[in-house]
């Protein structure tokens, strides 16, 4: 023992290690090689249990379709009371699918240049569109017009009378009026808008006169609504 612990003996003492090493090696390869080849040679020593069950197809369709149970499905219709649905009294095991029925197009004809043909029925069709009255777009009953466009459709003028008491009083200005034109030209409905009162009476008896070319719109003449304004200004003031 204290031979093998001196560094001068290392080396020299020879043991068995080695070969005891290799038999213990191949001993357990061999019982691992044994142990799994075992099963795959000795078949007849497997559990039989598992194969004795037997295995029972099932019936056929047509058998599982009689003696199945046929439902009875039951229709129930909402009857309207005045005019309004009511609500069904309960509600069905199985709801009914009603299929619409979509009726056959009419035919539209066979290519070519017959009578009644795909393409002559198209000429008609264009024809017939080409011809149908494009409707009009009713007219307002009355329109609002500028002041400044107003004045180019004037035809007939009269020019109001200064009056004297306003000359005397060195008074002038302008009165704002608002007026309805109507279909005919002619002044209606006229309102005071702005104004000296004692330059407001000779206003309205001169535009009362006055005469406008009638408002075309959309082809119909309308009625205009729209202010007029009358000067009134004195000689070298």
């Amino acid at each position: 023992m204290f031979e093998d612990s001196l560094i001068e003996s290392g080396g020299r003492l020879r043991t068995k290690r080695g070969a005891t090493t290799s038999a213990s090696f191949l001993f357990q390869l061999a019982l691992m090689v044994v142990l799994v080849l075992m099963p795959l040679l000795f078949t007849q020593a497997l559990p039989k249990t598992q194969f004795m069950t037997s295995l029972v197809a099932p019936p056929p369709l047509a058998h599982v379709a009689a003696a199945a149970p046929r439902r009875t499905t039951t229709q129930i219709q909402s009857i309207p009371v005045h005019a309004q649905l009511r609500i069904p009294s309960r509600i069905p095991d199985h709801v009914q699918m009603i299929e619409d029925v979509v009726a056959p197009a009419a035919a539209i004809g066979v290519a070519g240049d017959a009578p009644g043909g795909l393409r002559q029925g198209v000429l008609n069709s264009i024809l017939n569109s080409s011809q149908a009255a494009i409707p009009k777009v009713a007219a307002p009953h009355r329109v609002i017009v500028s002041r400044g466009v107003i004045q180019g459709m004037l035809l007939h003028r009269v020019q109001p009378a200064y009056p004297p008491l306003a000359r005397q009083a060195r008074i002038q200005g302008q009165v704002t009026l608002q007026a309805e034109i109507s279909r005919d030209g002619s002044i209606q409905n006229l309102r005071v808008i702005t104004g000296h009162p004692m330059l407001v009476p000779s206003a309205l008896e001169a535009v009362k006169q006055w005469k406008y070319r009638p408002y075309i719109l959309n082809e119909e003449t309308v009625e205009v609504e729209t202010t007029i304004t009358v000067n009134f200004t004195l000689a070298g003031s």
